[in-house]
């Protein structure tokens, strides 16, 4: 069979898995990678080179900084300063919260920037006297906005950074995506203030974070503690509540409130049984029994892995509720490093993000297993997963095909009809399938196209960076998304009443304004 129809079949299968929503997005990359190289589109070093791609490999690291920042609570003290300063006033605390996750976001990346800010959010509305569901649809469509807003924002900006690299155009600025974002957050942030009341429904959450924020006071009234474990859960310590469970080999061992555990690290604040708290020097654990511990997050984290005990709240949830926590500094010079390499273009992103991520780890600021949980892996594997289709698209003919037949529509009516084609249809499979895989997708029909009528690809890569922010119809359409309709309540219709004219707004950009800034 010929190899462009291989590739078109390839395509459209793995479209139609993706919108089942049935199958781990990375295993049909994954799927696509073997098929190219099963059927001889590509060859085996082809079919994997994604999984070596620098892209790929900055993808992971900035997913380790992000982890970083949030782990020692930078991004618990910028929202709690930021949110403080509206008080309780509906509005100025809506702007506040999406100015902070759409700047937050250029930093960190949206689906970071909205699991770290989501918890605050909610605790603040309901504070205030809201539902949450009317600040966290606005959240995560402020973080698409503020994807744009730098480099570091998503990985549809690294992608079609890079994209311009191979297209002989060279690499788009750290800040040169801001152009297009500033516009963006400012319009996402007006037509949510002048439309939100409308479009943003009230709904009650059937799924709720835990507000750990006053965690200590709800401690000392469970074990009915004298001296509250305030000073407390701070940059230095905490404290853990762990159950005894059966079969524990610490069942019999004598203990009471004040003494050390056996390691030395650790003390024992109290000791309940049934709800009843145990006094004196005679007590026995029994499975069941809880116990408050009081120690160093060092401490805490290596001996609530203990199985020996169950712990409640983990010490690395608590940690993260402290503004400014254990190796604050660290992180934030990390990040700061970061962003002067990428800005100044001293050395290639890939290694800008690498070497920052081994810095979080070697300043242990993240431990080497957080650095690995942090990373998000189905992102890496669809990333790697679906460049070598994109190598297919441009090798076999099939980008130059599908360009012939967009051009053949547009006719002579020039470029930007033709990028507004390749915008739409972007929008269009981004409320259905990863945004990062349709991009990756459209981007070799765009290049053929932008070559075909002799013009820059730079307004057409830009383009659909933007087209590919507007993923704001359906709850599946990004991770972000799906992460407030829990606590948010909404249902699979709420997206498109506030998302529909965000989407326009994005549509109207990528087309009529991105072409003033980068001309065809």
């Amino acid at each position: 069979m010929d190899p462009i129809a291989i590739t078109l079949i390839i395509l459209l299968v793995s479209v139609a898995l993706f919108m089942s929503n049935r199958i781990p997005v990375g295993a049909i990359a994954l799927a696509v990678a073997v098929a190219l190289w099963a059927t001889g589109v590509l060859t085996l070093q082809q079919s994997l080179a994604g999984f070596g791609d620098p892209t790929v490999l900055f993808i992971a690291s900035l997913f380790v900084v992000s982890e970083g920042l949030d782990a020692t609570g930078v991004t618990t003290w910028a929202g709690q300063k930021v949110i403080g300063a509206a008080g309780k006033n509906p509005r100025k605390l809506l702007v506040l919260v999406m100015l902070l996750v759409a700047v937050l976001t250029a930093l960190i990346s949206v689906n970071g920037a909205v699991a770290a800010l989501l918890p605050v959010v909610v605790v603040v509305a309901v504070r205030a006297g809201l539902a949450p569901s009317r600040m966290l649809l606005p959240l995560a469509f402020a973080a698409h906005a503020g994807s744009m807003l730098a480099l570091t924002g998503t990985p549809v900006n690294i992608i079609v950074s890079e994209a311009a690299v191979d297209a002989g155009e060279g690499a788009f600025g750290f800040f040169e995506f801001g152009l297009a974002g500033v516009p963006l957050v400012i319009g996402t942030l007006l037509i949510t203030m002048a439309f939100g009341n409308k479009l943003v429904p009230e709904r009650t959450a059937s799924l709720m974070p835990r507000d750990l924020s006053d965690h200590a006071r709800v401690l000392r009234s469970q074990y009915a503690l004298t001296t509250p474990p305030a000073e407390l859960i701070d940059a230095s310590g905490g404290v853990a509540e762990v159950v005894i469970p059966p079969r524990s080999t610490l069942i019999g061992l004598t203990v009471f409130p004040g003494m050390c555990t056996p390691s030395g690290d650790l003390v024992i604040l109290a000791v309940q049984r049934k709800g009843e708290n145990l006094e004196g020097k005679d007590a026995a654990l029994a499975a069941g029994d809880t116990l408050l511990l009081e120690g160093s997050w060092a401490a805490l984290d290596e001996h609530t892995a203990d199985p020996d005990v169950l712990v409640v709240d983990s010490p690395d949830l608590l940690r993260r509720t402290v503004p400014l926590g254990p190796r604050a500094g660290w992180a934030i010079g990390i990040l700061t490093g970061m962003v002067v390499l990428l800005a100044t273009g001293l050395v290639p992103a890939a290694i800008a993000g690498i070497v920052a991520a081994l810095a979080m780890v070697l300043t242990r600021t993240v431990s080497v297993p957080q650095a690995y949980r942090s990373i998000s892996w189905t992102t890496v594997v669809l990333v790697a997963g679906m460049i070598p289709l994109s190598t297919a698209f441009m090798q076999t003919g099939a980008a130059d095909l599908i360009a012939d037949g967009l051009l053949g529509v547009v006719g002579d009516s020039g470029p930007q009809l033709a990028l507004f084609a390749l915008c739409l249809i972007t929008v269009v499979l981004g409320q259905l399938i990863s945004n990062t895989a349709t991009v990756l997708i459209v981007i070799p029909v765009a290049v053929s196209v932008a070559a075909t009528m002799g013009v820059s690809v730079l307004p057409f890569l830009m383009g659909l960076t933007v087209a590919g922010a507007a993923s704001f119809l359906t709850p599946i359409a990004t991770p972000a998304n799906m992460m407030v309709m829990g606590p948010g309540g909404y249902r699979f219709t709420d997206y498109w009443k506030l998302g529909l004219p965000l989407l326009l707004l994005f549509l109207a950009v990528a087309t009529f304004y991105v072409p003033l800034i980068w001309r065809f």
